[in-house]
């Protein structure tokens, strides 16, 4: 019964994500529809240069679901688009041993992470606070200036258009238009579909859930808590160094400053999406919708062409506070049931 309370409030909270996104759009289709904003372009638009975050609020939602947190994956997807830059210009290596690599050090990253968190029982902020201090810095070690990617591979896939069979329209020129996308979308949603379907369907997804519902009883229950949360950080390592690489190919260069305050907007996403502080419940498309507000303010901030972007981070501060006040209700309204 409670499970089922759990479930209902979740999807309460992911439906609420999901209108207010539907609101702003419309509201913005009424605002900008003279400068384009009706274009299906400019949705897509959303998807394209978010790319990489929906990968890392992925991976961020299935670590606040074990109760745990990383803070440290802004700094590993600089760390990634630095090493891909180094490796490539300054190395001559190719773009595919290269990414290869930085997944494998993803790996390794989130290897190390997890020990610390499942098997030395040291908090995940601190654990993660260290590494954003650690990837960061080696980061700065590699280089301090900025390196721009010129591999011609890389750039064809950064540069690689996938066109629409919908949503064109006429230019002043009469040439018809088509909207596109980047295979680094196509990959972003993969990823987002095949871990839904792994928290939802697998005996590890289920674990996850119940660790982070309540640790104690799910060591009663038989599972295998430290083995469960070391495979969630190593997980989420690759997936950090992952996301990393789908930014690298919109920004197609590395430098220190890159992906800084990336894991507080991928955490707000989360959050935004429905996904508990305290663990235990949580939706990766609820994420989704959690990034398309945040890409929905930046483009109204764009449109409007005259406000500073920092109107964008203080729109999101506002909207995490409301769901986090939201979360607090709906825990109390729990409590006095039982």
């Amino acid at each position: 019964m409670n499970k089922i309370k759990k479930m209902e409030g979740n999807q309460f909270l992911l439906m609420i994500t999901i209108l207010l996104f539907v609101v702003m759009y419309i509201v913005g289709i009424v605002v900008f529809h003279d400068k384009g904003f009706t274009k299906t372009q400019v949705f897509l638009n959303l998807l394209i240069s978010n790319a990489g975050l929906i990968v890392i609020a992925t991976s961020m939602t299935m670590v606040l679901i074990t109760g745990g947190i990383d803070i440290s994956v802004g700094s590993v997807v600089a760390l990634t688009c630095m090493l891909l830059a180094w490796m490539m210009e300054n190395k001559g290596i190719g773009a595919v041993p290269a990414v290869i690599l930085v997944l494998l050090i993803g790996v390794v990253f989130g290897l190390v992470q997890g020990y610390l968190v499942a098997y030395m029982k040291i908090q995940p902020f601190i654990v993660t606070l260290a590494g954003m201090f650690f990837a960061r810095g080696m980061t700065a070690i590699i280089s301090t200036d900025m390196i721009s990617i010129k591999n011609e591979t890389f750039l064809s896939w950064a540069q690689a258009k996938m066109y629409m069979p919908f949503g064109g329209y006429v230019n002043k020129k009469g040439i018809i238009v088509n909207p596109y996308i980047y295979p680094s979308v196509v990959i972003a949603l993969v990823i987002l579909v095949l871990i839904f379907i792994m928290l939802k369907y697998t005996k590890f997804g289920r674990s996850i859930y119940a660790i982070g519902g309540n640790e104690q009883s799910a060591l009663l229950m038989g599972l295998n808590v430290r083995r469960t949360k070391l495979k969630v950080y190593v997980l989420d390592g690759f997936l950090a160094a992952f996301g990393g690489f789908l930014f690298c190919l919109n920004t197609c260069s590395g430098f220190v400053e890159q992906a800084k305050g990336f894991e507080m907007e991928a955490i707000a996403s989360a959050v935004i999406g429905g996904t508990l502080l305290s663990g235990g419940v949580g939706n990766v498309f609820g994420s989704l919708f959690g990034v398309l507000i945040k890409g929905t303010i930046e483009t109204f901030i764009n449109f409007q062409g005259t406000l500073s972007s920092w109107w964008t981070k203080i729109t999101i501060a506002a909207l995490l506070a409301f769901f986090i006040i939201l979360q607090s209700v709906f825990a109390k309204a729990k409590e006095k049931k039982k």
